[in-house]
């Protein structure tokens, strides 16, 4: 609607067609995606670092079937986006699976592994609440031409610091009352341990978790949440309150900060 709109006012020419249902995306991830994904392509020394750089996008083929192949990862492992036609899906899963790839739900993508990548989700991290540079997802420069909200987004690069960031925190336990471990899921509001209040920044915006999750590969669960400003240390002890009870939780990040390959050579290799 919004491209449509941008259109209509700036009396461009052209047609938006949504396609989203005609097209299919698979993900494969993991230490070994490239040796796999060679097995079903039709030019396996094409997928070599050499020729298909980190977030390259290229045209390759799958049992036949033509795939937009994006080398770029949510889960913190090497791998690919893989992009087909609907109509194509079945056959190049299938000539996936025959090499023993294993199926995995969404939690793995849209949750834990992303968050010990300190990878943010739309509309659970990112919120019009929340500004781009609270995200810590501003780029370091601004380009000269206009676009959607330039003026607000300078105006907020402009300041000293911002009312609050999205942090990392981790649980530093999760045993209830009754000596039961818990993995906490959905919203929990983030408390300051001394007065037992909910944090709240300049603005009025109280702290809730914006994702939960258990990070398997650093045995810990982790929280993502905006702090208020004054908040923002790494090692400062918070609590948050799930079901009644609460529990310990520690500032490990402030903006961007990988629990998991902080230096991101495993999407890279």
């Amino acid at each position: 609607r919004y491209m449509q709109r941008t259109a209509q006012d700036k009396g461009f020419d052209v047609t938006v067609t949504d396609v989203t249902e005609k097209y299919v995306t698979i993900g494969i991830w993991g230490p070994n995606a490239r040796t796999t994904l060679q097995k079903v392509v039709e030019d396996p020394n094409g997928l070599t670092p050499e020729n298909f750089p980190f977030a390259a996008i290229k045209p390759i083929k799958i049992g036949g079937k033509d795939v937009t192949a994006f080398r770029i990862s949510y889960v913190g492992e090497q791998g690919w986006e893989l992009h087909m036609r609907y109509e194509d899906g079945l056959a190049v899963w299938d000539a996936l699976r025959s090499t023993g790839v294993m199926p995995f739900g969404v939690e793995t993508y849209a949750n834990t592994r992303r968050m010990e990548k300190s990878l943010r989700l739309q509309n659970a991290d990112l919120l019009t609440e929340y500004n781009l540079l609270e995200a810590d997802l501003a780029r370091p420069k601004v380009k000269e031409n206009d676009f959607c909200g330039k003026a607000k987004h300078l105006e907020y690069r402009a300041r000293e610091h911002q009312p609050a960031m999205l942090c990392t925190l981790v649980m530093t336990e999760n045993t209830d009352s009754e000596g039961v471990a818990r993995y906490p899921v959905g919203t929990m509001p983030v408390m300051d341990p001394a007065t037992g209040e909910t944090l709240v920044d300049e603005l009025g915006r109280r702290s809730f978790t914006t994702s939960v999750a258990y990070g398997p590969t650093i045995g810990k669960n982790i929280a993502l949440a905006y702090l208020p400003w004054a908040y923002c240390q790494e090692g400062r002890k918070l609590q948050v309150e799930y079901f009644g009870e609460t529990y310990p939780v520690e500032v490990a990040g402030v903006g961007y900060k990988p629990l998991y390959d902080p230096e991101n050579l495993k999407p890279r290799s």
